[in-house]
């Protein structure tokens, strides 16, 4: 093979080369300029609501369907939700707050929100299982705040609950979009007056019947 039938095949490759490279480029900026509008479409939602956008987290679970009318704000700015079995009506509720959880603290932190009540703390790789007043709950601690799962005792399993608190996870858009209302405010409806009529230009009719 001579020296310009080596160089040919070379030629050739390069522009394919240059294409693939200016392409995943390309792909990457997508990419980036998406995770950049999640983000901020996040944040705008969760601050319309009170909530910090980095306290915001969603779970699943099987046969468990998110009450759209549950998410608000938990505390100052936290963040809670609840899950609804649909055949037993037994709901699992996801809450994150500022704060911490160690083995010195769990016992003095009441199970969900009854407070006064004795609470037993077990550790569980990462969380803690804890117990009190017909309640259960796994907390995982993460960096700066606590993310919780809990539910009453007798209507949700623990290797549910645990299950749904190794699920929870910060939300990607479409997560974002059925989790969190609308930043924008709903349009308002126009109010009907029954003194305007239909026809004409439109001024109040102020005809009055006879004997009035």
């Amino acid at each position: 093979m001579n020296r310009h039938a080596r160089v040919l095949p070379v030629l050739l490759l390069a522009p394919l080369l240059l294409t693939a490279c200016g392409s995943e480029k390309a792909s990457e900026k997508a990419a980036e300029k998406a995770a950049a509008t999640d983000a901020w479409e996040l944040e705008a939602r969760a601050q319309a609501m009170g909530v910090a956008p980095e306290l915001v987290y969603v779970t699943e679970a099987p046969g468990f369907t998110l009450a759209q009318q549950s998410v608000g704000v938990l505390g100052d700015d936290g963040f809670s939700a609840t899950w609804v079995d649909g055949d037993t009506n037994a709901l699992l509720r996801l809450a994150v707050d500022r704060g911490t959880i160690t083995a010195d603290t769990c016992p003095e932190q009441p199970v969900g929100d009854m407070a006064g009540e004795h609470t037993t703390c077990e550790r569980d790789g990462d969380a803690w299982y804890r117990t009190g007043a017909g309640r259960h709950e796994y907390a995982l601690p993460e960096k700066g705040h606590v993310v919780r799962v809990s539910a009453e005792t007798d209507a949700v399993p623990r290797d549910v609950l645990r299950a749904a608190a190794l699920a929870a996870h910060r939300p990607d858009a479409a997560e974002t979009d059925r989790l969190l209302p609308s930043a924008d405010p709903a349009p308002a409806s126009p109010v009907e007056r029954g003194d305007l009529p239909r026809y004409g230009d439109g001024a109040p009719d102020n005809h009055v019947d006879v004997g009035g």
